[in-house]
């Protein structure tokens, strides 16, 4: 069970935004990431509970920021409840994509156990749902995705492979580079590694795991 942290800082100016201090595991029905989030000055600031099934579809979502809470799941496309922070009103959402992103590396490497990719093959698109940071409000957003290529990396406890995906966002064309290890972001744009205390886990790989868009 891959237990670490994780700095944020913004992707353009590098202003420092806090660490995501997790554990994640996959099991036999799938993965699940659990963190809690900390401001530059060591206060909570939230937590992710993520849970996706063995095709990388999520099956729970928790999110909770500046006292806004959300809780999601793949039905109909993907479903939400957003309540705020005064606990008095909830708003429902649904759209027709294939699931979450936000500001945690969960998603991440969600996204990338949901499309399975090939080195080399044409770039997939997919919709997801993304969580802004600090209120959670969502936003339907369109990526392509990638696969670059994969590369084997020493360690102490042997070699580790590394994936290094191209993310497009569709309606900006802005791309950047995500390098994934297992269930463990290694870096990426306002992310970086910085403790782990034991190797990436490996996820399975079923026969019949295709993802279809």
């Amino acid at each position: 069970m891959p237990r670490g942290r994780y700095s944020l800082h913004d992707p353009h100016d590098h202003t420092p935004l806090g660490d995501e201090h997790f554990h994640c595991a996959p099991g036999p029905s799938g993965w699940r990431y659990v963190s809690q989030t900390t401001t530059p000055a060591g206060d909570h600031a939230g937590s992710v509970d993520l849970a996706v099934d063995a095709l990388g579809r999520p099956i729970r979502l928790e999110l909770h920021a500046a006292s806004w809470q959300v809780r999601g799941a793949a039905i109909d496309g993907v479903t939400w409840v957003r309540t705020d922070p005064a606990g008095i009103e909830a708003t429902e959402g649904n759209v027709r994509a294939h699931g979450f992103t936000g500001a945690s590396p969960a998603f991440l490497v969600a996204t990338a156990r949901l499309l399975r990719l090939t080195p080399g093959a044409p770039a997939t698109r997919v919709r997801l749902v993304h969580f802004t940071s600090p209120v959670l409000a969502p936003r339907t957003v369109d990526q392509a995705w990638a696969l670059l290529g994969s590369e084997a990396h020493p360690t102490d406890s042997g070699p580790l492979m590394v994936d290094a995906y191209q993310v497009s966002a569709l309606d900006t064309g802005e791309q950047h580079t995500v390098h994934i290890a297992g269930d463990v972001v290694l870096s990426a744009p306002g992310i970086e590694l910085e403790e782990l205390d034991t190797p990436p886990s490996a996820f399975p790989d079923p026969a019949d795991d295709t993802y279809t868009d």
